[in-house]
């Protein structure tokens, strides 16, 4: 009797306030759904990171600070990140523009080839500004030697200015959702569960695209659901 081998995805993440968490565990869910083995392996920052950040002022210097790409020291890896996979997904927020802190720290220090040959898709959580995120982690991971084959993008579903404000606000320890007058155009922090649902999907769909063996480049993950065109 023939036995196929299933297929291995390795998930690496970091997540501030639990959206890319979020985010992660649907698509994990999805891709289980299809027979596909997944590990997840989340960044651990050597000194914990304070969410809310408690003050506008507070909010504000970090911004400055992860502006310019200001590093956060993780804890090492665990050993199954040494394993063989057939697929990795670097997971995490955009932070002012950029990959986060924890995230940038991985890849300076990666001196044992984690990402060298590896078939990666970047998954990036964010508030609406992806872009530069996108295209300055795609070109440190080829820079590791990875082999970047698709993006998968999550954007919070609020109009702007709303979503800007509702965010900063958020960071600063308020609860923009709460209040009478903003509410009504912020109605809640993060993704909604539509979005969430979509991860399922993606989760499915690329499951059965790496266990068919099929070119995971001709996946179209650029939905009006993941991606808000249009709304900001």
């Amino acid at each position: 009797m023939e036995t196929t081998t299933a297929k291995k995805i390795l998930f690496i993440s970091f997540s501030l306030s639990g959206q890319t968490s979020n985010l992660v565990a649907r698509m994990a869910n999805g891709l289980e759904a299809t027979g596909v083995e997944v590990t997840i392996e989340r960044l651990r920052p050597l000194k914990p990171l304070r969410f809310p950040f408690g003050s506008i002022r507070a909010t504000v210097f970090m911004m400055l600070l992860t502006f310019f790409r200001k590093r956060v020291p993780i804890a090492p890896l665990s050993d199954k990140c040494r394993q063989r996979y057939d697929l990795m997904i670097l997971a995490g927020p955009t932070w002012s523009y950029h990959p986060s802190g924890p995230v940038l720290s991985l890849l300076d220090r990666d001196d044992t080839g984690l990402f060298a040959g590896a078939t990666v898709i970047p998954l990036i959580s964010c508030r609406g500004y992806w872009r530069m995120h996108w295209f300055g982690l795609r070109a440190l991971l080829r820079k590791k030697g990875a082999v970047v084959v698709n993006r998968i993008i999550f954007t919070h579903p609020s109009r702007e200015p709303w979503r800007t404000l509702g965010v900063f606000l958020k960071l600063a320890g308020h609860c923009p959702e709460k209040s009478k007058f903003l509410g009504r155009y912020y109605p809640r922090y993060g993704h909604e569960k539509r979005q969430l649902e979509e991860a399922v999907r993606f989760g499915v769909l690329l499951g059965e695209t790496l266990t068919a063996g099929r070119d995971l480049a001709a996946l179209d993950f650029q939905t009006s659901l993941a991606v808000s065109r249009g709304r900001g």
